[in-house]
């Protein structure tokens, strides 16, 4: 059994003789073919169409916190992006800050504030301030740390500026921290 050549158009594309086939239908004008795709703007049940949108949009955002507490990058807003910033999560993270316990202590000392005696104010005061130094060295020995160890792990020349960054994550209750702690105390990234 011989194969036929195929044959070529005035374009030079060839045509095979098997693909050549009718559809039984003649193609259908612009006007049709916009006729079918054409939607209507406006819904007909405006209401319905409202509670469509506020559902999907609901459902966007709640998307969007679940990946953002879950630390998934694409719902990280810009701050929070790249590489160094996760090690710079998980570091602090893994570490315990004298910043964690600033909140506890300040309710403490608003309570103490109110008994009436000058002497436990002023005390209580001034203990509020000698936290408040511990807890600026303990976030400035943790900016220290962080940048010889992402030195370490990315290159010196490529570090990025992330000190405030570190501070500001150890100066919050563990619990309030968000994207959400990714490793357990002590569990400090490779």
């Amino acid at each position: 059994m011989a194969k036929t050549p195929p044959s070529t158009t005035d374009s030079g594309y060839e045509l095979n003789q098997d693909s050549i086939s009718k559809k039984g239908r003649p193609t259908p004008s612009r006007k049709e073919q916009e006729k079918a795709r054409a939607r209507p703007l406006v819904s007909s049940d405006r209401a319905e169409a409202r509670r469509n949108a506020r559902a999907q949009q609901q459902a966007a955002r709640d998307k969007a916190r679940i990946g953002l507490a879950n630390g998934d990058e694409k719902y990280l807003p810009m701050r929070d992006r790249g590489p160094q910033k996760k090690y710079t999560r998980d570091y602090v993270d893994a570490r315990f800050s004298v910043g964690e316990l600033m909140i506890p202590f300040m309710f403490l000392v608003i309570i103490l504030t109110f008994i009436p005696q000058p002497e436990v104010q002023s005390i209580a005061i001034v203990t509020l301030w000698a936290f408040f130094l511990v807890a600026i060295a303990d976030a400035v020995i943790l900016g220290f740390l962080l940048r010889r160890k992402l030195a370490a792990k990315f290159g010196a020349d490529r570090v990025e500026k992330v000190r405030w960054y570190a501070a500001m994550r150890a100066m919050q209750l563990r619990m309030m921290r968000l994207p959400k702690p990714q490793v357990k105390r002590g569990q400090f990234p490779a």
